[in-house]
């Protein structure tokens, strides 16, 4: 991972085909260089493909939406770490909040996910955010870090270095609001403060931005301070509009 590039993650989430991914995939893998750390974090299923289709030299890195907290074993449906490291995997997103609202997944739980990865040798893309109600509130900061808490709990003495935080407003994602830069600057300034206080100011955090980033957004969800790059859904699943992304992440 490199410290002084924007990183620019693609969550298709369930959403794909073996014939539209051949032209997505395609069109990722010959844009060139982008200058920026692309990753694209494709269903289960198409993992194999996707490897395929984005081999090393192409510079954009494979991701898992999920991951077990097991390392093997009788659970069955699951999947594990070693299986996504055997398909070319590098990232995995954990504690996504569909993940914690829709299959009850908790703090702790997200970072027993985030401690498999790590002693993987994967990268865990870690998921925070609030509701509307816990904004509304006034609720967001101290969710959002007892959520980073509850990771940093269970990830001690682990390489914490390769940890990426991903700040989503669950209020945003998929809702076509965006956070306004103000609550971006605020919420990524304390968990920029939270990384140098839980990790200490030798590891250089990557903090990403998700929730509804566009094409039209981009450049200035970019620009905030402690912005590292986003985490890209529904945009991620058009070509044109996720390069778009990835060229204003590196500022062309």
């Amino acid at each position: 991972m490199n410290v002084n590039k924007k990183l620019v993650v693609g969550n298709w989430k369930m959403n794909g085909s073996l014939a539209g991914n051949a032209e997505l995939l395609g069109s990722v893998g010959k844009a060139g260089v982008l200058g920026c750390e692309v990753v694209v974090c494709v269903p289960f299923p198409y993992l194999l493909q996707a490897s395929q289709f984005l081999p090393s030299q192409t510079g954009v890195g494979i991701g898992a939406q999920n991951v077990s907290e097991f390392d093997d074993g009788a659970y069955t449906g699951e999947v594990s770490v070693r299986m996504l490291a055997d398909l070319g995997c590098r990232y995995v997103i954990v504690g996504h909040s569909e993940r914690r609202s829709l299959f009850h997944e908790d703090d702790r739980m997200v970072g027993r996910k985030a401690a498999a990865v790590l002693r993987a040798g994967l990268l865990p893309i870690v998921c925070v955010g609030e509701t509307l109600a816990e904004r509304s509130d006034g609720l967001t900061l101290e969710v959002v870090t007892r959520q980073l808490d509850a990771v940093a709990a269970e990830v001690d003495g682990l390489a914490a270095e390769r940890v990426v935080l991903a700040y989503e407003p669950v209020w945003a994602i998929g809702s076509g609001l965006t956070a306004s830069v103000a609550q971006v600057k605020e919420v990524h300034a304390a968990v920029r403060a939270w990384t140098l206080r839980a990790f200490g100011d030798d590891v250089a955090t990557k903090v990403l931005y998700g929730g509804s980033v566009k094409p039209g957004n981009a450049v200035e969800l970019f620009a905030v301070p402690n912005v590292d790059g986003g985490l890209i859904g529904g945009a991620s699943l058009v070509a044109s509009d996720f390069l778009a992304i990835c060229r204003a992440a590196a500022g062309n």
